[in-house]
């Protein structure tokens, strides 16, 4: 094995090592961290346990943000929509899961939607994502939205070009349209490079637990690279707009896009900290004639562990 080899499989154990950590993240908490000062630049540099440290810090911290900004947005009525855009394996899944980790799913809820059914196709191409739109109080993270079109559609020709230019001759307009009526829209491209998505693409053949994540499209988005990356400069140059922009978030290392794009998110909305009346328990109220009955044995699950 030479030292490309090694380097490889070093990054390959790295990726597993990260997915390990997904799971120790609800389990950890920042009770004694001491924070860095708002505002102040910090780096993931330095020894393995130091970064890991310092990222789980920060990504707790910013959660205890996020859950301010959703109590904000349930108090002010406010309706947030959030696009995730990006190359597969590019990390939109990872960082939608750390901002809904601790959120209420009835306020903040994630639309990943199929690709359209036949009845669909014959409908206004926006329709079937206007449906998932958020009411007052509620955030909706799009991972991947309406902007198939200007992507996967366009380069594996499920679109034709009459259909492609009419999207970018109306999704600036439907837009606007959002926000005039009171959605706050942010649109996020998860930018990698060719050497990492080729790295995390082999971290899903060899990882049982991953495979679901490697659809044949994935596959063939590899061979026409160069065709995605002149429709997404196509796309950014067409659909940045002062009312809802781009925002291209440096995605080759996963914990510093997830924590940059996390903050960024904080920082678009003017949330401010919601009172709430304490909370008190009541007494538990008990009955002299109440008699808990037992569990019939044969629908108990058996303890195993």
């Amino acid at each position: 094995m030479d030292a490309s080899d090694e380097e490889l499989f070093r990054r390959i154990r790295a990726d597993l090592a990260d997915s390990f950590d997904e799971e120790l993240e609800l389990e950890l908490d920042d009770e004694d961290s001491h924070l860095p000062d708002e505002g102040k630049q910090t780096s993931l540099k330095g020894s393995g346990n130091e970064a890991r440290r310092l990222y789980f810090r920060e990504l707790f911290r910013m959660q205890g943000e996020l859950v301010k900004l959703q109590d904000w947005v349930v108090k002010t009525g406010s309706k947030v929509v959030i696009l995730f855009e990006g190359r597969d394996a590019a990390g939109k899944g990872g960082v939608i899961k750390r901002i809904t980790q601790r959120l209420n799913p009835r306020v903040c809820r994630v639309a990943a939607l199929p690709a359209p059914n036949d009845r669909e196709r014959t409908q206004w191409y926006f329709q079937r994502y206007v449906s998932h739109l958020p009411a007052a109080g509620e955030i909706v993270l799009f991972d991947r939205s309406w902007y198939n079109r200007a992507g996967v559609e366009r380069v594996m020709g499920f679109c034709t070009e009459d259909e492609y230019e009419e999207f970018f001759r109306t999704v600036p307009e439907f837009e606007r349209m959002l926000v005039r009526s009171g959605v706050k829209l942010i649109k996020y491209w998860f930018s990698i490079s060719d050497e990492e998505q080729h790295l995390r693409f082999l971290g899903r053949i060899h990882d049982p637990l991953k495979q679901w994540k490697l659809s044949p499209m994935d596959l063939e988005s590899r061979s026409r690279w160069e065709d995605y990356t002149r429709a997404k400069e196509v796309m950014l140059e067409r659909t940045h707009i002062a009312e809802a922009p781009w925002w291209v978030v440096q995605a080759v290392d996963k914990k510093k896009a997830r924590l940059n794009c996390i903050h960024h998110l904080l920082s678009q909305l003017p949330y401010s900290d919601t009172d709430h009346p304490p909370i008190v328990l009541p007494p538990r109220v008990r009955h002299d004639d109440y008699v808990r009955n037992p569990i019939p044995d044969d629908i108990l699950v058996p303890e195993r562990y």
